[in-house]
Order: C-alpha cells, then structure tokens, then sequence
C-alpha cells in the first residue's frame, strides 16, 4: 500500500487534542527542534549513517539527559537537509495520555502541515502504549523512522515481540572523552600527546572528565542540581510511577546504597539482609529497574558455568561519573575506583566484561566468541602497597585462560614490564581513551 492510499484511509479518533490543536503542537515541536542547538557532533553518528538505507526502525536508547534528542537534530541536518521528516515529541505534557490508535490522526496533521515526507523522528515514544504496532505498519509500507527512549527493557520487549528483524537498535551514552575535549574546544590530535604543553591540557581535562563526567547539560552549565534532578526523574518517573512501586523510600535506601558501593562485591542475598527489603526478588527486580534506566549495570564474575555466573557475586557500575559525586553518600572519593568505574562505561560500549576473582581479583575479562580474549586491571597507581595485588591479580587470569600479555591502566603511569613469562603493558586511562 503506497503514500496515496494511505492518504485516504485515514479513521478519525476521538482525541484529547483537535486537529486544529494538534497542528499547532506539532508545528512548534517542528520548530523546537530545528532551533536546537547542534552541540557537540557525536561520535554515533558514523554508526548511524550505515543504518540510514535499511528499511529498520533505528532505535537509540539511554539515560535521560545524555543527548538523545540533540543526536536526533544531528541527523536530521546532516542525513536530511531539516526539511524531508516529520518530528514528534512525545515527552511533551499537551500529548500525555496519547493513543496509539490516533497515530494516524497525527499522520494526516503532519501531511496537511509539511506535505509528505517518509521519515519520522519520534522522541521518548515509550510514553505511547502500544506505539510499535504504529511504527511496524508505517515500516512494512516504506517508512522510515528514528524513535528515543530512555527505558531500555520497555523498548526491547515490545520491539522485540512486533518488530522482530524490523529494527536495529543503538544505544548513546554520554560524553565520551574525546567528545569532551571538543566540547572544551580542544580538536584532538595524536601528536598533541608528545608535546609537554598540550600533554598537560589534555591530562587537565581528563582529571575534570574523571570526576564530573560526560552528562552534557552537567558540562555545559557546571550545575551539579541538574544531575541529582535526572536521577530524582529516573527513580520516580522511570521506575517508581512505571513499576507501581510501593515502598518508594526503601527503593531510594538500596540505590543510595549501590551507589556508595559502587564497583565492590555483593550479592542480592546480602543487600537483602543489610537493606531488610522483604525478598532476594524484590532485590534483584529494583536493581534491574535501575539497569533498565541505563543508570547502572551490574557485572558477574566469570565462569564457564551460567549458573554458577548467575550465583556468583556481583559488582555494580554507575553509567557515569558525575551521579557519584552527587548522590553518593561517600565523604572522600577512592580515585581509584572513580578510574574503574569510566574504564568500565568504555569497555561496556563494545563489549560484555566480566571481572575474574581466585586467590587474587582482575578488574576485567574481555569475552568474545565466548573465549575470553584479554584482562586488565585498574588502579590510580602502582606503588609498594599494591604492585604485588595488582600483578597477582592479572597474572593469575592470564594464566587461567591462557593469554600471553594483559594490560594495567593507571591514572598516568606508562611502562611495559615481563612477570611470569606474561607481557604487561601499563597505560594512563587518558591515552587509553584516545587510542
């Protein structure tokens, strides 16, 4: 069925809005985002620019507030001219209690405003029940589109029961280093880490990214109250208010608690002693509420058995920097934990890591084709207290899964070393991230 009949199919849905009133909702969500500003290029969007001649929907994920409508204006100048796309909003309260029923009441508005376009833009359309049915239509007759959530299992789940192999999905996370230098106005260059004074900026810059972050809106006003106010919205609005919770005081209690905890060992059975939440389940189901936020995701240690995987203990990460700072309820920051924790938010963009735990610990097991294919540990430094932990660590996993060199990332220690017929090559985590 092309354009033109779809033109004359319409059905008319009672609505909240008019039509009259709904034209003028999208004509200034058309405007909103066209005046929005550009920002920072992302690196995403190379990724995306192979997706744009599927026939998929393209589906970005990820925290509130990291980007995901600013991306969406990237695309939409670059790939289409901020002319040929129809662009709705659905964070916007004039469209709360939307139907997905009256998504073509919505179509024929944007035909009467704009004439016919093919590609939509659709911002955080988890709000719309039953959205995908819409989009899988439109999809099966020629359409494109390019829809934003913040909620991962919510997208996946009813995408991946109504658009199986209709969509690719694509997740943003916020800043990376190298999009922070160019937000500070620093084009990066290799030779730049050869030349004492740009060396210098760059590890300046690098100690302001360990501590403060890559949530954009955090960066560009230096406001620490916007990041407790994404996390005041994620606990309420993502999780408490969408997963009828209860207990919402409870729900706070072991968050504030994970995220003091950051990246040690726990298991669910633990918390559920130290936090008295009722059951291991309930436990277990909050914090997959939180991963589901993208906030937070945890990590198991490695075993070639999965259920021994799944009993084993766990670590948890913070999807960035700066919410620790803010919410933590820490006095002094471990600056050594703070490098594990950023280290983690870059391996987890490529891969799954695991961490390795015998006599001694490895921060992290690189697995692919389900071999584990290399193993690296982080710490602020090497000195006389930790080398020999630190290297035992290591050496140990290189052993266990028979690899020949490993890496040690520190805050900014450069050395390569032989111990136990095993190469060690040890990297500042800032030359790491620019690699």
């Amino acid at each position: 069925m092309g354009m033109k009949t779809f033109k004359y199919c319409f059905v008319h849905y009672s609505s909240m809005l008019s039509k009259e009133r709904l034209k003028q909702v999208l004509a200034e969500q058309r405007d909103s985002i066209l005046k929005r500003d550009f920002g920072i290029e992302r690196e995403l969007l190379k990724e995306i620019e192979s997706k744009i001649r599927l026939p998929h929907a393209v589906v970005i994920t990820g925290i509130r507030r990291c980007g995901k409508s600013t991306l969406l204006r990237q695309i939409i100048k670059k790939f289409y001219a901020d002319s040929e796309f129809y662009y709705i909003s659905f964070e916007d309260e004039r469209l709360l209690n939307f139907r997905a029923e009256d998504f073509n009441l919505i179509f024929e508005a944007l035909i009467e405003l704009f004439g016919e376009k093919k590609t939509f833009f659709i911002d955080e359309i988890q709000n719309v029940e039953n959205f995908e049915a819409f989009v899988r239509r439109f999809c099966d007759n020629g359409f494109k589109f390019f829809v934003s959530g913040s909620n991962a299992k919510l997208l996946s789940r009813e995408l991946g029961t109504k658009l199986t192999g209709r969509h690719t999905d694509i997740t943003l996370n916020p800043f990376t280093f190298s999009e922070f230098l160019s937000l500070r106005g620093v084009k990066f260059e290799k030779n730049m880490l050869y030349k004492t004074i740009e060396k210098a900026k760059i590890k300046k810059y690098f100690d302001e990214y360990l501590a403060g972050g890559g949530m954009p809106e955090f960066l560009i006003y230096k406001d620490a109250s916007s990041l407790a106010g994404v996390y005041e919205d994620i606990v309420i609005k993502d999780i408490a208010v969408r997963h009828n919770v209860g207990d919402v005081h409870r729900l706070r209690e072991l968050y504030q608690y994970l995220i003091t905890n950051f990246s040690n060992k726990f298991s669910y059975r633990s918390l559920n002693k130290i936090m008295g939440m009722g059951s291991v389940n309930t436990v277990k189901k909050y914090i997959s509420y939180l991963e589901g936020a993208f906030f937070a995701k945890t990590v198991g240690k490695f075993d070639y058995s999965l259920k021994k995987q799944m009993i084993n203990d766990k670590k948890i990460y913070i999807s960035d920097n700066g919410f620790i700072k803010v919410i933590s309820t820490r006095t002094t920051q471990d600056r050594g934990r703070l490098l594990e924790n950023l280290v983690f938010n870059t391996l987890k963009i490529s891969s799954n890591p695991f961490y390795y735990a015998n006599k001694r610990e490895c921060d992290f097991l690189l697995l692919k084709n389900n071999e584990i294919k290399s193993a690296m540990q982080v710490c602020w430094e090497l000195n006389e207290e930790n080398r020999e932990k630190e290297l035992e660590g290591l050496i140990g996993a290189l052993k266990e899964f028979n690899l020949k060199e490993g890496t040690i990332l520190t805050h900014d220690e450069e050395d390569e070393l032989t111990a136990e017929g095993k190469k060690i090559k040890i990297t500042p985590v800032y030359k790491w991230l620019l690699a």
